[in-house]
């Protein structure tokens, strides 16, 4: 495994890394363990190309007038709970600490697509109340879902 990459991937995951207001603290830390064990080399591309395509998704607005095109770029879990964000929002001036990322724009459901509703998610909340990040989603227009 190439200690370089490794190295920026255990960046990534600490605690006020780029990766830290997407997913648990939990998630994160198994992440760390995972990266250190047999597949470690596996592990550290998925957070290295998690991290790239986070800092690459469309802001708040940039996807306006796609519909059923628009390409889902993340998806979070948690029993019957789904959401899917098509576009980040990386705060405002009036938040607590600038920059932070505490809701998204896309869907959530309790019960399927067929019940999704569009609006905006908070990513802090759903990660509260144990939503993982999907770690082997593949973007995908909503159409596709």
């Amino acid at each position: 495994m190439n200690t370089t990459d490794k190295f920026k991937a255990e960046q990534y995951l600490a605690a006020g890394g780029a990766l830290s207001h997407f997913m648990s603290i939990n998630q994160r830390r198994m992440l760390e363990v995972l990266i250190c064990g047999e597949e470690g080399a596996e592990f550290v591309s998925i957070v290295i190309k998690l991290k790239s395509h986070i800092d690459l998704m469309p802001k708040t607005g940039e996807s306006e007038g796609q519909g059923e095109a628009a390409q889902i770029q993340l998806h979070y879990f948690i029993g019957g709970y789904d959401a899917w964000i098509l576009e980040k929002d990386v705060g405002s001036p009036n938040d607590d600490v600038v920059g932070v990322q505490t809701q998204a724009f896309g869907w959530a459901s309790f019960g399927g697509k067929g019940d999704a509703e569009m609006g905006y998610v908070s990513i802090q909340e759903a990660i509260k109340n144990g939503a993982e990040l999907d770690l082997y989603w593949t973007p995908k227009t909503w159409a596709a879902i």
